[in-house]
């Protein structure tokens, strides 16, 4: 008779618990939004995987050596993806940075129909069909993007969309300062 009281006071000792750990972080100044990755200041996971518009080309990890580039992770079902996309087709058309997209446990056709009718920022997109490689890199849902440096190492991710904002206030400052830097940062 008893446990049947208990368990209810329990789940909510557990409710009080884990607002007060959201209430203490928001007043120490953390984005609680933010997921940090345990992948910053890694090497980027090693791949061989095909390209979603030339399946019979590999790209690999390798490939994201000897720049700075940008890697997002989008599928054509994702909703918050169609928010930032406006953003990454200008940014591509605007600036000099590479975007590499991973395409996400989506349809190939469906992809490539979302690229032809709102454009295709990307240099290349991997085709992570059965979501694998998201995996690796950590990516827990989409968008994501991550700033991968010439040594091919994981200097920063985003998750969510882009938006302007963080686009001028940490990712261009933080591309910028590693390539002046060539990756000494």
């Amino acid at each position: 008779m008893r446990v049947r009281y208990l368990l209810p006071i329990a789940v909510f000792l557990l409710m009080v618990a884990v607002f007060g750990l959201v209430l203490y972080q928001v007043s120490q100044g953390r984005n609680i939004k933010e997921v940090p990755s345990p992948l910053i200041g890694k090497a980027v996971p090693q791949f061989e995987l095909p390209l979603l518009l030339a399946p019979q080309r590999i790209f690999s990890s390798e490939q994201l050596k000897g720049r700075v580039s940008l890697v997002n992770v989008w599928a054509s079902w994702c909703v918050s993806c169609r928010y930032e996309h406006d953003l990454l087709v200008r940014m591509s058309r605007d600036t000099d940075i590479p975007i590499i997209g991973i395409n996400y446990k989506d349809e190939r056709v469906d992809a490539l129909k979302w690229l032809r009718d709102m454009g295709d920022p990307y240099e290349a997109s991997i085709f992570d069909y059965d979501g694998h490689l998201a995996i690796d890199w950590g990516v827990y849902g989409t968008p994501e993007t991550f700033v991968v440096d010439q040594r091919g190492v994981i200097r920063y991710k985003h998750t969510g969309p882009i938006t302007m904002e963080k686009l001028r206030d940490e990712i261009m400052p933080l591309v910028n300062k590693l390539r002046k830097a060539g990756d000494t940062v």
